[in-house]
């Protein structure tokens, strides 16, 4: 099992979960975020006044799957949030050793 977590832009959090949801995997979990990358922020302007917001506001989604659907996820992430410009975020994927769903107890695959 892997675990799926992508930063991406908060406008294009409608676009993801769309995306996911066509491709089978309606469960998610969703974070407000903030943070930079390699960029470190941006400088605005407003009335006249130049500053530099060091933090800017992402969404992280994760996602829990079968191996098997790691390319179909990372995919519809992919094209979903792309916009072609800096910013536009990281996918992360990590290896699950166990799942269990509280309520029925149930463990691995059954469990997602």
């Amino acid at each position: 099992m892997k675990k799926i977590e992508a930063i991406i832009r908060p406008e294009k959090l409608d676009d993801v979960r769309r995306a996911l949801e066509a491709s089978g995997y309606p469960g998610i979990t969703i974070t407000e975020i903030e943070g930079h990358g390699k960029q470190k922020g941006v400088t605005q302007q407003w009335r006249g006044e130049v500053f530099k917001v060091d933090l800017l506001s992402k969404v992280k989604v994760e996602i829990v799957a079968v191996d098997k659907d790691q390319e179909k996820i990372l995919t519809a992430i992919q094209k979903a949030a792309n916009t072609g410009s800096v910013g536009d975020g990281k996918i992360f994927i990590s290896d699950v050793s166990e799942v269990v769903r509280i309520r029925t107890n149930e463990r691995g695959e059954k469990a997602i």
